[in-house]
């Protein structure tokens, strides 16, 4: 079966056509959104006509990436990639003879959409500078962690071999991706961060044709695999989902920052196929858009996303560390643990299979140095930014060492077989 075959199925299922996963454990979901209504107080659950929206959205996947993807495979995947690689780094001039379908692609991005505003660009990216090392805590141990609780997100990472590549791997990836959209004048059309935005979503038209190939792929149970519902929840893990988590740690941003980082994100997820529809422009649409997206998604807790979230506990015991290495490693785990409990609570920790962590240490210690560093750094922006920065660095530097991270270099063999 073919992603065109995969889509006439999700055209023919009963109106409104929305898969079965959609929504099917949505009490559960609610209890794991308990603290975005907290924090958004009341009218945040979906009108009918917004959850049957977000349901079509799994039937979707990133219709321009699609055609061109399936142009490289009448054309040849090595070629077409080739080509496309060219046109990224240099522009459509620098092909000239260059195929309809690569042209009309480039000619979507070449500029950027009127909406997008340079400055709150910059200051968003600057910001996730600022941050130093606090995103990874919250990214990590309270995105990347709660989300296997939800099992179709689970189902297309193992079928692209999460389970065997480790999460270092995968938390360095994606690590470089958002370091490189982070930077300054990252977005521009010749950006590092644009270009890797580009790849990364190349990548996923690749791999989401390769999987509607498989015959584990039920389109009616789970609707289009990296479908725009699945990809905009990801997206929002750096912009709602991170303020949220950050100043709950102690973070201290103004409405202003949070415009900032939301612009950032919405044009990154623009950049990355996702349809502007799910991409909100303000921290408090993002945050609402986000706990519904909870509701469709999670699920009951499968046996991938214990061994996944065992894995990623797991992970800080093969850090590199300089100095006091296997000390570090313990004491690394049981911070990140702690953060763990701190987002997930104990059901959560419960039904990942976690380790039981009763007390969010790590969060509640920090609390105060977060809440000081973020006003000692209106003073010198410029300054914390760049030591922010070396300190991301550092992190990934101790996820693989000084190995080099090829963004998508984990799917490289689904690549290849598509």
């Amino acid at each position: 079966m073919d992603l065109d075959t995969l889509l006439d199925q999700a055209q023919a299922l009963p109106e409104p056509g929305i898969p079965a996963r959609h929504g099917r454990h949505i009490e559960r979901a609610r209890r794991i959104g308990k603290r975005f209504s907290r924090v958004l107080g009341k009218n945040i659950e979906p009108d009918a006509a917004e959850w049957t929206r977000l349901g079509q959205s799994l039937m979707r996947g990133d219709e321009p990436m699609d055609r061109l993807v399936a142009w490289m495979s009448t054309a040849g995947i090595g070629q077409g990639r080739a080509l496309f690689e060219r046109v990224l780094e240099h522009g459509i001039e620098a092909v000239p003879d260059a195929p309809g379908p690569l042209k009309a692609f480039f000619a979507r991005y070449d500029c950027a959409p009127d909406w997008v505003d340079v400055r709150l660009l910059e200051r968003g990216a600057q910001l996730a500078r600022m941050c130093g090392n606090i995103g990874a805590y919250v990214l990590r141990d309270g995105a990347l962690m709660g989300g296997y609780q939800a099992p179709g997100f689970n189902k297309v990472l193992v079928m692209t071999g999460a389970l065997n590549k480790g999460p270092a791997k995968r938390l360095a990836e994606t690590s470089e991706w958002w370091l490189a959209c982070t930077e300054a004048n990252a977005l521009s059309r010749f950006g590092d961060g644009f270009k890797i935005t580009m790849r990364v979503r190349l990548i996923h038209g690749l791999v989401r044709r390769h999987v509607a190939t498989t015959a584990d792929w039920d389109v009616a149970e789970d609707g289009i695999p990296l479908n725009q519902l699945d990809m905009a929840a990801t997206q929002l893990a750096f912009g709602p989902a991170f303020l949220i988590g950050a100043r709950a740690m102690g973070m201290i941003f103004t409405r202003a920052d949070g415009g900032a980082i939301m612009h950032l994100i919405r044009y990154a997820g623009y950049l990355m196929g996702i349809e502007e529809d799910l991409l909100p422009e303000t921290e408090k649409e993002g945050s609402r858009m986000l706990y519904q997206m909870l509701l469709s998604v999670v699920g009951e807790p499968d046996k991938d996303g214990r061994t996944l979230a065992t894995a990623l506990a797991d992970e800080p015991l093969g850090r590199q560390y300089r100095l006091f290495q296997g000390l570090r490693r313990r004491i690394e785990r049981e911070r990140n643990l702690s953060v763990n409990v701190f987002f997930l609570g104990l059901p959560g920790m419960r039904n990942l299979g976690l380790p039981r962590r009763y007390v969010p240490w790590f969060p509640l210690m920090a609390m105060p140095y977060y809440a000081a560093r973020s006003i000692v750094t209106r003073f010198a922006p410029n300054r914390f930014a760049a030591s922010g920065r070396r300190a991301q660095r550092e992190w990934l530097r101790t996820l693989t060492g000084a190995a080099k991270h090829s963004v998508g270099g984990a799917a490289a063999k689904i690549v290849e077989a598509v």
